[in-house]
C-alpha cells in the first residue's frame, strides 16, 4: 500500500471513530435529555475493575455496565503490584473517595503477557513486569508443572494470576480500613473466556484471604 494511500486510510479510520462518538451522544441524549448533565454531575461507581490492557476486553460492554458504574484500571496481565504507583493510586481513590464496594480483578484465557512470562527471553522492558507473573508460577510450582497439557497449565496460570492480584489489593490499607469501617469492599476474582464471552467467577473467599494475610499484613491500625 502506498503512503498516500495509508494516510487517507489512518484518516477515514480516525473520522470514523469521531463519527460514532457523534451517532452514541444523539442516541444518550434522545434516550434521557438529561443524560449528560447527570454524566457531568459526577460518579459513583459501585465497581473498581482492574483488567488486562487486551483491547477485546471491554469491561463495560462484556459486564453490561454504564457509563459512571465502574472505575477502570488496565494493565498488561492485569497486575496489582505495590510498587506500582498508578495502581496504587487507583485502588486508594476507588476505596477511599469513591467509595467502591466492589473491586474485582479481571484476567483471561490466552493472555498474551502470561505467554510471554513463560517464554525463557530477555524481553526488554517487560523483564521486571513480568516477573511478577513468573513469581505467581514460582509460588504455585507443583500444582503447575503437574499439568502436562501446555494449553491447559497456561489457562490454569492465568487463574492463579488472578487470585494472586486479588490478594495483593486485599493486602491494602485502604481496602483493610475501609472493610473494617463499613463492611465494604469485597474483592473478586473473574477470568473472561474469549471462545465463549463469559465471564467465569474464581469464588475467591474474600473473608479468608483477609483474615488470613492480616496475620503478616494487617494495616487496620
Amino acid at each position: 500500500m502506498a503512503a498516500e494511500d495509508v494516510s487517507k486510510y489512518l484518516q477515514q479510520s480516525h473520522e470514523r471513530v469521531f463519527e460514532s462518538n457523534r451517532a452514541w451522544a444523539a442516541q444518550k441524549k434522545g434516550e434521557d435529555p438529561t443524560f449528560f448533565d447527570k454524566l457531568a454531575a459526577g460518579q459513583t461507581p459501585e465497581y473498581l475493575w482492574i483488567g488486562c490492557s487486551d483491547s477485546r476486553i471491554p469491561a463495560e460492554q462484556i459486564t453490561g455496565l454504564g457509563p459512571g458504574e465502574a472505575f477502570v484500571h488496565r494493565n498488561i496481565a492485569n497486575l496489582v503490584c505495590n510498587i506500582d504507583v498508578n495502581v496504587m493510586a487507583v485502588v486508594n481513590y476507588a476505596v477511599e473517595h469513591l467509595h467502591v464496594k466492589h473491586i474485582v480483578v479481571c484476567g483471561h484465557y490466552g493472555c498474551g503477557g502470561i505467554k510471554a512470562a513463560m517464554t525463557p527471553k530477555d524481553l526488554g522492558l517487560l523483564n521486571p513486569w513480568l516477573r511478577n507473573i513468573r513469581d505467581v508460577y514460582r509460588l504455585h510450582e507443583a500444582e503447575l508443572d503437574a499439568i502436562k497439557d501446555e494449553a491447559a497449565r497456561y489457562n490454569r496460570l492465568v487463574e492463579l494470576n488472578v487470585i494472586e492480584q486479588c490478594r495483593n489489593v486485599i493486602k491494602t490499607a485502604a481496602v483493610q480500613k475501609m472493610y473494617a469501617k463499613n463492611g465494604f469492599p469485597i474483592v473478586h476474582g473473574w477470568v473472561f473466556d474469549f471462545h465463549d464471552g463469559l465471564l467465569k467467577d474464581l469464588n475467591v473467599d474474600f473473608k479468608k484471604i483477609l483474615a488470613d494475610i492480616q496475620k503478616i499484613y494487617n494495616l487496620t491500625e
